[in-house]
Order: C-alpha cells, then sequence, then structure tokens
C-alpha cells in the first residue's frame, strides 16, 4: 500500500474514533430514558435495558408541564427568526457582495468585527429597550434580535461573490434592476446556502437559553431549554426523566440535520469558493 492510503487509514480511524466518543453520550441518554430507575448507574453499562420503560417519556409529554407547550414556542422563536434571519441576511450580503458605493469595505469590516462582542455584555442594553418599547417577557425580545446574524450575511456575502459578475451585467443590459437580479436571478443560485443559514439558524435559536433565560419570566413563554432546566429542578432525582426530556429537546435537531445534511455540505463549500 501507498504512504497516501496509510495516510488515508489512519485519519479515517482517528475521526471514526472521535466520532463514537461524540455519539456515546447521545446512547446513554437514550437508553437511560427507557430503563428502570435501578438501572441508571448499573455498571458494566446494560445499553439495552431488558424492559423498555415508556412511563419517563410519557410524563415527559403528559406531565403538569408539558413539552407540547415548550416545543409550540419554541418553533413559533426558531421558525420567524430563522425566516426573517435568512432574508435580511441575504439582502445585506447582496448589497456587501455586488452593489458598488464608497466605504463598502470598511463599513462590512466593522460589522463583521461585532462578532467579537461577547453576547452577555449586550444583556443590560437589551433589557433596557426591550422594557422601553414593551416586549420585555415576550417573545420578539427572542425574535427581533434574532433576524439579524452577522454570520449569515459573511455566509451569503461569500457565495454571492463566487457568482460570475457577467450573469448580473447581462441582467442589467436587458433592463433588469439589482432587486429582479437577486430575486429572480441570484437567489434561485443561493438556494444550498440559504438552506444551510436556515439549519444553522434555525439550531441556534431552539437552543437559545441564555436569551430565554434573561427576557422571559412567564412559564407560558418558556422555550424547551427553558422548559427542560425547568423539568430537571423538578424532578433533581429522576435521572430517567431527566433523559427522557432531554432526548424530547434534540429530537427536532436530529430531524432537521438529517433532512438537510446535503444542503450543509452544499452550502459550506460554495460559500468558501471565493473571499
Amino acid at each position: 500500500m501507498t504512504k497516501a492510503l496509510y495516510t488515508k487509514i489512519i485519519v479515517t480511524l482517528i475521526m471514526l474514533f472521535f466520532s463514537v466518543v461524540m455519539i456515546v453520550p447521545f446512547l446513554w441518554m437514550i437508553s437511560t430514558s427507557f430503563k428502570m430507575p435501578a438501572e441508571v448507574f448499573q455498571y458494566p453499562i446494560k445499553w439495552i435495558p431488558d424492559q423498555f420503560m415508556w412511563d419517563h417519556h410519557v410524563k415527559v409529554w403528559t406531565g403538569a408541564n408539558s413539552f407540547g407547550h415548550y416545543y409550540l414556542n419554541s418553533l413559533k422563536v426558531a421558525l420567524i427568526s430563522t425566516v426573517g434571519a435568512v432574508l435580511l441576511s441575504a439582502l445585506a450580503a447582496y448589497g456587501f457582495a455586488r452593489i458598488e458605493f464608497k466605504g463598502r469595505n470598511a463599513m462590512f469590516i466593522i460589522y463583521l468585527s461585532m462578532m467579537m462582542v461577547p453576547p452577555q455584555v449586550l444583556f443590560v442594553p437589551k433589557f433596557i429597550m426591550f422594557d422601553w418599547v414593551g416586549i420585555y417577557n415576550t417573545h420578539w425580545a427572542l425574535i427581533l434580535p434574532g433576524v439579524f446574524t452577522i454570520f449569515g450575511v459573511f455566509m451569503m456575502r461569500q457565495f454571492f461573490f463566487s457568482v460570475p459578475h457577467e450573469i448580473s451585467e447581462a441582467a442589467f443590459i436587458d433592463g433588469a434592476g439589482h432587486f429582479r437580479i437577486f430575486s429572480r436571478i441570484i437567489l434561485p443560485m443561493a438556494k444550498p446556502s440559504l438552506a444551510t443559514l436556515a439549519i444553522i439558524d434555525f439550531s441556534w435559536h431552539w437552543n437559545d437559553y441564555e436569551n430565554a433565560l434573561v427576557f422571559l419570566i412567564d412559564q407560558d413563554l418558556y422555550t424547551v431549554p427553558l422548559g427542560l432546566q425547568n423539568f430537571i429542578l423538578e424532578n433533581t432525582v429522576d435521572y430517567n426523566g431527566m433523559m427522557a426530556a432531554a432526548t424530547a429537546g434534540i429530537i427536532p435537531m436530529i430531524l432537521v440535520f438529517l433532512i438537510g445534511q446535503k444542503y450543509i455540505i452544499q452550502g459550506v463549500a460554495s460559500s468558501a469558493v471565493k473571499g
């Protein structure tokens, strides 16, 4: 075998090892959610229980604080934020990539530098602003900031740079304006990048714990991360129930990834072509 083949085998084995290390806790979580309480800390670990206990999952969905309500809240926040973020990011990225104006690059660098600001630093200013405009303790306190994503603008800008300028120039000659070029030509070509951004942004909003903790008070407004924390606090010794609740919280992320994994690969590859 050649040296290149040996290197490929070694790299594959290393990646396989780290993949197993990362997936083992996830498998243990699912296995524990179906076990009897006495089997949680059993050693050696019994990955497949002798008897599957569905009571823990039933409790998560039918208890006093049903996860169904938390799911609806999270879907509302995540879907609206994701749609807004994808649309605004595409519009802003098109302006930075395809429209020439004075100070464009300097403005983009300043905009991009905001990624270095820790989000925790903005909690107090956001709290004051949201309380002033009357959206504190509402889902709008999560949705409105969520529709602006610096990463999304950067990612879409990289893709728009990879689109040949000759396409836009030909459209200009035919009498098309920027909005028509954006909506009829550029945007359809950006479907993989748009889908990738939507998947990543949806994951961010679905798993957002800090903002929900700071800006939501009423339990009726809780999203899945807060609902999971609330469930854990109320069931401090019910490890099976905790694992069942955690499994319920992660299911949408698994489904979103399985459905859109091919778009993630295409989108990341196309966005890295030209910068």
